[in-house]
């Protein structure tokens, strides 16, 4: 199989992970917290290059639909997980597991529905990117973790974090909803928006 761009950079984010456990655990002259930033960034960034660039190229395959949000997934889990790890209690293990969970429980009902051959399609919505967004800066944040001058990074993060927590409920349900005629022995042929 011939990979494209797009594709060789989602395997990329897919291989930063284990130097981004590495770099959040073992001590680097108290730099760990730029690292990990950094790479958590640089994931970010070719997260969107990505699919950018697989619209723009025309680069668009199965191989790449399937892996982008699992390489999505498994970061934003390790990054989760980390966190949990260094700051426990349930301030941010709910968030977490609430984002974790939803993302297991999600996938769980695609497969579903893709054995069963039902042919809802779901799209990312507004709420979908938005809630990725604020995903995505609440981990940054977090990693980071020192204030930048007055800039409460941590605070910050925890709500941004709660922002997603919730959009990811809103989501889920959006989601329920458009497959509830599967669920419930119909098929469903229309499309609906969501992430």
């Amino acid at each position: 199989m011939h990979l494209t761009l797009p594709n060789k950079l989602t395997l990329l984010r897919i291989g930063l992970i284990p130097i981004f456990v590495l770099a959040f655990y073992v001590p680097l002259f108290e730099l760990n917290n730029y690292i990990t930033t950094g790479i958590f960034f640089i994931a970010g960034v070719t997260d969107w290059f990505d699919g950018y660039l697989a619209r723009r190229l025309k680069q668009q395959s199965d191989f790449g639909a399937f892996l982008d949000p699992v390489a999505d997934k498994l970061m934003v889990a390790t990054a989760l997980i980390m966190l949990v790890s260094n700051h426990p209690g349930p301030l941010l293990a709910i968030p977490a597991a609430v984002i974790v969970g939803r993302e297991i429980a999600i996938s769980a009902l695609r497969e579903w529905m893709a054995n069963i051959g039902d042919t809802t399609r779901v799209a990312v919505s507004m709420i979908g990117k938005i809630k990725t967004t604020a995903q995505m800066l609440a981990i940054g944040f977090m990693l980071f973790e020192y204030s930048i001058g007055n800039f409460p990074t941590m605070l910050i993060g925890y709500l941004l974090l709660y922002t997603a927590a919730l959009l990811t409920l809103w989501s889920m349900v959006i989601y329920i909803q458009a497959a509830w005629p599967s669920l419930m022995g119909q098929r469903n042929d229309n499309s609906e928006e969501i992430s």
